[in-house]
């Protein structure tokens, strides 16, 4: 397992993601040929969130990058939420070294999202590959629930769960002061999603900025990169601003 987070993560303990795992949400203009995307935006991402047919189809492209296999389905208007499909022996298969599922503190299907979360989290430790669990107040896409505080108690359930990572949302319209207690409320290393397209290119690393100098260990950020005019141009920007520490206004000049 420590070997699976050092490919995530690398030597700085920081990292790019990008999740492409959307086509079994919403519609997904952009991602018509996950392939030719993956190769062009591997060389300035550490790692992809993938489905398992993409996983599948892809496994060239995804050789030489960390893979991550997307074990739910979720999706907003989804009675349910997320449902699990896939599990340990699915991310062994296609050569994952993490899985990804989603947890919804306060869900009204919450129960049984805490009862798949936890099975996906335990199959991974008995098989040596650590889970990233995607923690939102609620539901997805539910910008008005995310507070600090239901923010940092979804975090902390999913490190007390025993997920290896917490991927989470910057609280709307938080500081950096809020969100760097959301970051200590966990023992485990906290990366921020980007949501939907910002059509904002200072606006997205302004916000990936704060949450680093909040103590976030990196981003998982998938429509604001692959649904962007450029991808090439703003994955590398992201992957300066996270990897090279730069300011805004530096990473936006590393084009």
């Amino acid at each position: 397992m420590k070997q699976a987070l050092a490919k995530i993560f690398g030597a700085d303990g920081r990292t790019v993601i990008l999740p492409i795992d959307h086509g079994t949400a919403i519609p997904v203009p952009g991602l018509e040929q996950p392939a030719d995307l993956i190769t062009a935006l591997a060389p300035h991402v550490d790692g992809f969130v993938v489905n398992l047919g993409t996983a599948r189809a892809c496994q060239n492209a995804l050789a030489q990058s960390a893979v991550c296999l997307r074990t739910d389905v979720y999706k907003p208007d989804l009675a349910g939420g997320s449902i699990k499909l896939f599990g340990a022996e699915d991310a062994g298969e296609v050569g994952a070294c993490a899985m990804m599922h989603m947890l919804y503190p306060g869900h009204e299907d919450e129960a049984r999202i805490l009862v798949e979360c936890s099975e996906t989290i335990r199959e991974g430790i008995f098989a040596g590959i650590p889970t990233i669990v995607e923690a939102l107040p609620s539901g997805l896409g539910l910008p008005a629930a995310y507070t600090p505080h239901a923010v940092g108690f979804a975090v902390r359930q999913a490190a007390e769960l025993g997920a290896a990572v917490v991927k989470t949302a910057f609280p709307t319209g938080a500081d950096v002061a809020a969100f760097r207690s959301v970051v200590r409320s966990s023992f485990v290393p906290v990366i921020v999603l980007g949501g939907a397209a910002m059509g904002d290119d200072r606006a997205l690393l302004a916000m990936v900025r704060d949450a680093l100098d909040a103590g976030a260990a990196g981003i998982a950020i998938g429509r604001n990169v692959w649904m962007h005019p450029e991808p090439v141009r703003i994955a590398r920007q992201l992957h300066a601003l996270v990897h090279r520490d730069l300011s805004v206004e530096d990473a936006l000049r590393a084009v």
